[in-house]
Protein backbone atom coordinates (compact mmCIF):
# COMPACT_ATOMS: atom_id res chain seq x y z
CA UNK A 1 0.00 0.00 0.00
CA UNK A 2 1.51 3.15 -1.04
CA UNK A 3 -0.53 5.79 -0.18
CA UNK A 4 -0.28 7.62 3.15
CA UNK A 5 3.40 7.41 4.90
CA UNK A 6 4.59 5.13 2.53
CA UNK A 7 3.87 7.45 -0.38
CA UNK A 8 4.86 10.67 1.38
CA UNK A 9 8.52 8.55 2.27
CA UNK A 10 8.65 8.12 -1.88
CA UNK A 11 7.30 11.89 -2.46
CA UNK A 12 10.41 12.78 -0.31
CA UNK A 13 12.90 10.54 -2.28
CA UNK A 14 13.36 7.93 0.20
CA UNK A 15 12.81 4.15 -0.29
CA UNK A 16 10.76 2.52 1.96
CA UNK A 17 11.92 -1.15 0.80
CA UNK A 18 15.43 -0.45 0.45
CA UNK A 19 15.69 -2.77 3.49
CA UNK A 20 14.16 -5.95 2.37
CA UNK A 21 16.57 -5.63 -1.09
CA UNK A 22 18.38 -8.75 -0.77
CA UNK A 23 15.19 -10.77 -0.39
CA UNK A 24 13.83 -8.77 -3.52
CA UNK A 25 16.54 -9.39 -6.02
CA UNK A 26 15.64 -8.73 -9.91
CA UNK A 27 16.80 -12.55 -10.66
CA UNK A 28 14.17 -13.54 -8.80
CA UNK A 29 10.52 -13.66 -9.96
CA UNK A 30 9.03 -11.47 -7.53
CA UNK A 31 4.86 -10.79 -7.20
CA UNK A 32 2.99 -8.35 -4.78
CA UNK A 33 -1.00 -7.27 -3.83
CA UNK A 34 -0.71 -4.06 -4.35
CA UNK A 35 -3.85 -2.67 -1.91
CA UNK A 36 -4.26 0.22 -3.76
CA UNK A 37 -5.44 2.13 -6.75
CA UNK A 38 -2.39 4.54 -8.62
CA UNK A 39 -4.40 7.16 -10.10
CA UNK A 40 -4.68 11.39 -9.75
CA UNK A 41 -7.76 10.82 -10.81
CA UNK A 42 -11.55 9.55 -9.33
CA UNK A 43 -13.72 10.50 -6.47
CA UNK A 44 -13.18 8.56 -2.97
CA UNK A 45 -16.02 5.44 -2.49
CA UNK A 46 -17.89 5.86 0.64
CA UNK A 47 -16.23 3.52 2.73
CA UNK A 48 -14.13 3.63 5.93
CA UNK A 49 -10.63 3.61 4.00
CA UNK A 50 -9.95 4.94 0.80
CA UNK A 51 -6.17 4.56 -0.66
CA UNK A 52 -4.86 6.52 -3.81
CA UNK A 53 -1.07 6.74 -4.93
CA UNK A 54 0.77 9.01 -7.14
CA UNK A 55 1.77 7.27 -10.20
CA UNK A 56 5.60 8.51 -8.99
CA UNK A 57 5.11 5.58 -6.61
CA UNK A 58 5.27 3.26 -9.84
CA UNK A 59 9.12 3.41 -10.41
CA UNK A 60 9.76 1.93 -6.79
CA UNK A 61 7.29 -1.29 -6.90
CA UNK A 62 9.15 -1.74 -10.49
CA UNK A 63 12.16 -1.69 -8.99
CA UNK A 64 11.41 -4.91 -6.51
CA UNK A 65 8.62 -6.37 -7.90
CA UNK A 66 7.93 -8.23 -11.21
CA UNK A 67 4.27 -8.21 -11.27
CA UNK A 68 1.35 -7.00 -8.75
CA UNK A 69 -2.09 -8.90 -7.88
CA UNK A 70 -4.94 -6.02 -8.76
CA UNK A 71 -7.43 -8.30 -6.85
CA UNK A 72 -8.29 -6.37 -3.63
CA UNK A 73 -10.67 -4.73 -1.77
CA UNK A 74 -8.98 -0.96 -2.21
CA UNK A 75 -8.73 -1.04 -6.11
CA UNK A 76 -11.79 0.69 -6.76
CA UNK A 77 -11.76 3.27 -4.21
CA UNK A 78 -11.54 6.07 -6.42
CA UNK A 79 -14.03 4.73 -8.71
CA UNK A 80 -14.02 2.73 -12.37
CA UNK A 81 -12.45 5.69 -14.39
CA UNK A 82 -9.23 5.91 -11.46
CA UNK A 83 -9.07 2.05 -12.20
CA UNK A 84 -8.35 2.33 -15.64
CA UNK A 85 -6.20 4.92 -15.13
CA UNK A 86 -4.20 2.70 -13.16
CA UNK A 87 -4.40 0.21 -15.89
CA UNK A 88 -3.28 2.21 -17.88
CA UNK A 89 -0.37 3.84 -15.96
CA UNK A 90 0.80 0.16 -15.32
CA UNK A 91 0.55 -0.38 -18.90
CA UNK A 92 2.52 2.29 -20.14
CA UNK A 93 5.21 1.12 -17.81
CA UNK A 94 5.33 -1.85 -18.72
CA UNK A 95 4.62 -3.38 -15.68
CA UNK A 96 2.45 -6.85 -15.51
CA UNK A 97 -0.73 -6.96 -13.37
CA UNK A 98 -3.43 -9.87 -13.17
CA UNK A 99 -6.51 -9.84 -11.16
CA UNK A 100 -8.32 -6.75 -12.83
CA UNK A 101 -8.86 -5.40 -16.08
CA UNK A 102 -10.66 -3.61 -18.52
CA UNK A 103 -13.34 -5.87 -18.47
CA UNK A 104 -15.00 -9.11 -17.03
CA UNK A 105 -12.83 -11.46 -19.64
CA UNK A 106 -9.65 -9.80 -19.04
CA UNK A 107 -9.64 -9.44 -15.29
CA UNK A 108 -9.76 -13.32 -15.11
CA UNK A 109 -7.27 -13.98 -17.65
CA UNK A 110 -3.63 -14.87 -15.90
CA UNK A 111 -0.42 -13.97 -16.01
CA UNK A 112 1.70 -16.29 -18.04
CA UNK A 113 5.84 -15.87 -17.86
CA UNK A 114 8.22 -18.04 -17.92
CA UNK A 115 11.48 -18.16 -15.52
CA UNK A 116 13.97 -20.57 -15.40
CA UNK A 117 12.09 -22.27 -17.74
CA UNK A 118 8.79 -22.83 -15.92
CA UNK A 119 5.92 -21.41 -17.43
CA UNK A 120 3.99 -20.10 -14.50
CA UNK A 121 0.23 -18.62 -14.38
CA UNK A 122 -1.04 -16.74 -11.75
CA UNK A 123 -4.35 -15.76 -11.38
CA UNK A 124 -5.93 -13.20 -8.76
CA UNK A 125 -9.36 -13.01 -7.23
CA UNK A 126 -10.72 -11.05 -4.25
CA UNK A 127 -13.76 -12.42 -2.19
CA UNK A 128 -14.39 -9.17 0.84
CA UNK A 129 -17.46 -6.59 -0.37
CA UNK A 130 -17.38 -4.26 -1.88
CA UNK A 131 -18.26 -6.10 -5.01
CA UNK A 132 -18.88 -3.17 -6.76
CA UNK A 133 -15.25 -2.96 -7.55
CA UNK A 134 -15.79 -6.21 -10.21
CA UNK A 135 -15.50 -6.15 -13.89
CA UNK A 136 -18.33 -6.58 -15.75
CA UNK A 137 -18.65 -7.72 -19.37
CA UNK A 138 -17.55 -3.83 -20.74
CA UNK A 139 -16.59 -2.12 -17.72
CA UNK A 140 -12.72 -2.34 -15.54
CA UNK A 141 -12.58 -3.84 -12.55
CA UNK A 142 -10.99 -6.82 -10.37
CA UNK A 143 -11.72 -10.44 -10.52
CA UNK A 144 -14.30 -11.93 -8.09
CA UNK A 145 -14.29 -15.32 -6.58
CA UNK A 146 -17.43 -15.17 -5.26
CA UNK A 147 -18.25 -18.08 -8.28
CA UNK A 148 -16.45 -20.72 -7.27
CA UNK A 149 -17.08 -22.90 -10.59
CA UNK A 150 -15.49 -20.05 -12.40
CA UNK A 151 -12.02 -19.77 -10.86
CA UNK A 152 -11.64 -23.41 -10.84
CA UNK A 153 -12.07 -23.03 -14.70
CA UNK A 154 -9.63 -20.57 -15.21
CA UNK A 155 -7.38 -22.75 -13.51
CA UNK A 156 -7.95 -25.49 -15.81
CA UNK A 157 -7.73 -23.07 -18.95
CA UNK A 158 -4.45 -21.64 -17.77
CA UNK A 159 -3.35 -25.58 -17.83
CA UNK A 160 -4.80 -26.52 -20.76
CA UNK A 161 -4.93 -23.44 -23.23
CA UNK A 162 -2.21 -21.34 -21.74
CA UNK A 163 -0.24 -24.20 -21.25
CA UNK A 164 1.04 -23.34 -17.80
CA UNK A 165 3.31 -26.01 -16.01
CA UNK A 166 1.73 -24.34 -12.50
CA UNK A 167 -0.80 -22.14 -12.20
CA UNK A 168 -0.78 -19.88 -8.61
CA UNK A 169 -3.83 -18.46 -7.72
CA UNK A 170 -3.79 -15.16 -5.09
CA UNK A 171 -6.66 -14.83 -3.03
CA UNK A 172 -7.70 -11.79 -1.35
CA UNK A 173 -9.97 -13.23 1.34
CA UNK A 174 -10.85 -14.64 4.82
CA UNK A 175 -11.94 -11.76 7.66
CA UNK A 176 -9.28 -8.70 9.12
CA UNK A 177 -7.45 -9.37 12.54
CA UNK A 178 -8.48 -13.11 12.73
CA UNK A 179 -5.24 -15.34 13.13
CA UNK A 180 -6.48 -18.78 11.80
CA UNK A 181 -8.66 -19.01 8.15
CA UNK A 182 -11.91 -20.00 7.79
CA UNK A 183 -14.09 -23.03 7.05
CA UNK A 184 -14.31 -21.41 3.58
CA UNK A 185 -10.78 -20.91 3.23
CA UNK A 186 -9.72 -24.35 4.12
CA UNK A 187 -12.53 -26.48 1.82
CA UNK A 188 -12.04 -23.76 -1.44
CA UNK A 189 -7.74 -24.12 -1.36
CA UNK A 190 -8.26 -27.86 -1.39
CA UNK A 191 -10.68 -27.25 -4.09
CA UNK A 192 -7.94 -25.10 -6.40
CA UNK A 193 -5.36 -27.47 -5.77
CA UNK A 194 -7.49 -30.20 -6.94
CA UNK A 195 -8.74 -28.37 -9.74
CA UNK A 196 -4.83 -28.20 -10.90
CA UNK A 197 -3.29 -25.08 -9.01
CA UNK A 198 0.00 -25.36 -7.61
CA UNK A 199 -0.17 -23.87 -4.82
CA UNK A 200 -2.14 -20.93 -3.60
CA UNK A 201 -1.82 -17.76 -1.54
CA UNK A 202 -4.05 -15.60 0.59
CA UNK A 203 -4.16 -12.17 1.95
CA UNK A 204 -6.78 -9.02 3.16
CA UNK A 205 -6.80 -10.13 6.75
CA UNK A 206 -3.86 -7.80 8.32
CA UNK A 207 -2.79 -10.32 10.38
CA UNK A 208 -0.62 -14.37 9.37
CA UNK A 209 -3.38 -16.68 9.12
CA UNK A 210 -0.64 -19.89 9.12
CA UNK A 211 -0.17 -22.90 6.24
CA UNK A 212 -0.34 -25.94 5.73
CA UNK A 213 -0.11 -28.77 2.79
CA UNK A 214 -2.70 -30.55 0.68
CA UNK A 215 -1.54 -33.53 -1.30
CA UNK A 216 2.14 -32.21 -1.29
CA UNK A 217 1.17 -28.89 -2.14
CA UNK A 218 1.45 -25.54 -0.22
CA UNK A 219 -1.29 -23.25 1.63
CA UNK A 220 -0.34 -20.10 2.94
CA UNK A 221 -3.82 -18.76 3.87
CA UNK A 222 -2.17 -15.00 4.29
CA UNK A 223 0.43 -12.90 4.41
CA UNK A 224 -0.31 -10.25 6.91
CA UNK A 225 0.50 -6.80 6.37
CA UNK A 226 3.92 -5.89 3.94
CA UNK A 227 4.20 -1.85 3.57
CA UNK A 228 1.07 -0.72 4.83
CA UNK A 229 1.21 2.01 7.70
CA UNK A 230 -2.04 2.63 10.30
CA UNK A 231 -1.37 -0.65 12.43
CA UNK A 232 -0.39 -1.07 16.27
CA UNK A 233 -0.77 -4.71 17.26
CA UNK A 234 1.87 -7.05 17.60
CA UNK A 235 -0.02 -8.85 14.86
CA UNK A 236 -0.92 -6.43 12.45
CA UNK A 237 2.35 -5.23 12.08
CA UNK A 238 3.80 -8.44 11.22
CA UNK A 239 3.83 -10.11 7.90
CA UNK A 240 5.78 -12.85 6.04
CA UNK A 241 7.85 -12.69 2.98
CA UNK A 242 6.63 -15.55 0.86
CA UNK A 243 9.70 -17.14 -1.20
CA UNK A 244 9.08 -20.55 -3.23
CA UNK A 245 11.24 -22.86 -5.30
CA UNK A 246 9.90 -24.49 -8.20
CA UNK A 247 10.25 -27.06 -11.44
CA UNK A 248 7.75 -27.96 -14.19
CA UNK A 249 6.32 -30.32 -11.67
CA UNK A 250 5.18 -28.15 -9.12
CA UNK A 251 6.15 -26.28 -5.88
CA UNK A 252 9.73 -28.17 -4.43
CA UNK A 253 10.38 -25.98 -1.50
CA UNK A 254 8.88 -22.87 0.53
CA UNK A 255 9.62 -20.88 3.44
CA UNK A 256 8.20 -17.84 4.72
CA UNK A 257 10.42 -15.31 6.53
CA UNK A 258 8.69 -12.74 9.08
CA UNK A 259 8.98 -8.76 8.64
CA UNK A 260 8.49 -6.48 11.16
CA UNK A 261 6.50 -2.68 10.06
CA UNK A 262 7.55 0.04 11.70
CA UNK A 263 4.96 2.91 12.81
CA UNK A 264 5.07 4.27 9.30
CA UNK A 265 4.25 1.20 7.89
CA UNK A 266 7.91 0.41 6.48
CA UNK A 267 9.04 -3.64 6.55
CA UNK A 268 12.13 -4.56 7.67
CA UNK A 269 13.09 -8.46 7.93
CA UNK A 270 13.62 -10.05 11.44
CA UNK A 271 16.52 -12.74 10.84
CA UNK A 272 15.89 -14.57 14.60
CA UNK A 273 11.88 -15.18 13.89
CA UNK A 274 10.46 -18.06 12.87
CA UNK A 275 7.71 -18.60 10.85
CA UNK A 276 6.08 -21.45 7.98
CA UNK A 277 8.23 -23.59 5.50
CA UNK A 278 8.21 -26.82 3.90
CA UNK A 279 9.52 -29.37 1.34
CA UNK A 280 7.94 -31.02 -1.65
CA UNK A 281 7.65 -34.62 -0.83
CA UNK A 282 6.69 -33.83 2.98
CA UNK A 283 3.36 -32.95 4.61
CA UNK A 284 4.65 -31.75 7.39
CA UNK A 285 4.71 -27.64 7.91
CA UNK A 286 8.14 -26.68 10.01
CA UNK A 287 9.10 -23.75 11.61
CA UNK A 288 12.51 -22.14 9.75
CA UNK A 289 14.53 -19.52 11.44
CA UNK A 290 14.45 -16.15 9.31
CA UNK A 291 18.78 -16.48 8.22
Amino acid sequence: MVDEDPGKLIEEGADPLAALARYLQPRRLRIANLECVVATTGTAEIKPFTFRAHPRTLPVLAKYFDGVSLANNHSGDFGKAAFAEMLGLLESAHFPYFGGGRDLTTAHRPWVVEHDGVRIAFLGYVEFKPRSFEAGSSRPGVAWSGEDEQVLRDIRHAREVDHADLVIPFMHWGWEDEGTPSERQRVFARRMLDAGAAMVVGSHPHVTQGAEIYRGKPIVYSLGNFLFNGFDTEATTTGWLLEASVNKSGVTRWRTRVVRLAANGVPRVDEHAQSPCGDAGSDTVRQCKGK
